[in-house]
């Protein structure tokens, strides 16, 4: 009997030592069928904001709103534009540089930042990188008339081309 316990215990021994073996070996060299996963490519770098090329205090203030849809129609929008000064709206200094606006679809107005992008477009939207679904594109800008497009293109085919016509300083 003692010779069989010892038989079994040094069986056991060298069935854990070859499996001891074996898992070492598999924690160092991967097998072609276990490892068919492709291989990970690496994260894009973050880009760094860029400044836009308009300052968040040059379009802070009062202006009148329209917007159209064909490019025939800019003029007669500004016009409408102009008019909606009885009741402006109001585009806001924001606290940490940016300017107070709505976002598409959103009943409360926030905090937006001006961002350019490598292109040389500018964009008003939330932090982020520039051109993101929630920006508009500024698609042009003379301190006077501000025209804005949506990035998102649902929400572009519904508000249009946001025209903004800076109203006059109240006499």
């Amino acid at each position: 009997m003692v010779r069989s316990l010892s038989a079994r215990t040094v069986a056991n021994l060298g069935i854990a030592s070859a499996l001891a073996l074996f898992l070492g070996a598999c924690g160092s060299y991967s097998l072609p069928s276990l490892s068919s996963s492709p291989a990970t490519a690496p994260e894009p770098a973050v880009t760094p904001e860029m400044p836009a090329s308009i300052r968040s205090d040059e379009i802070v203030g009062r202006w009148g709103l329209a917007s159209y849809q064909s490019p025939a129609d800019r003029a007669r929008t500004e016009a409408a534009a102009k008019a909606q000064c009885k009741q402006p709206y109001v585009i806001g200094a924001g606290t940490s540089g940016g300017v107070v606006m709505h976002l598409a679809d959103q009943a409360t107005p926030q905090e937006l930042r001006l961002k350019g992008s490598p292109s040389g477009k500018n964009y008003i939207g939330p932090p982020g990188p520039a051109g993101g679904e929630q920006d508009r594109e500024i698609v042009s800008f003379d301190g006077r008339v501000l025209v804005t497009r949506f990035i998102d293109p649902d929400a572009a085919t519904r508000y249009g081309n946001m025209v903004y016509v800076r109203c006059a300083p109240r006499a």
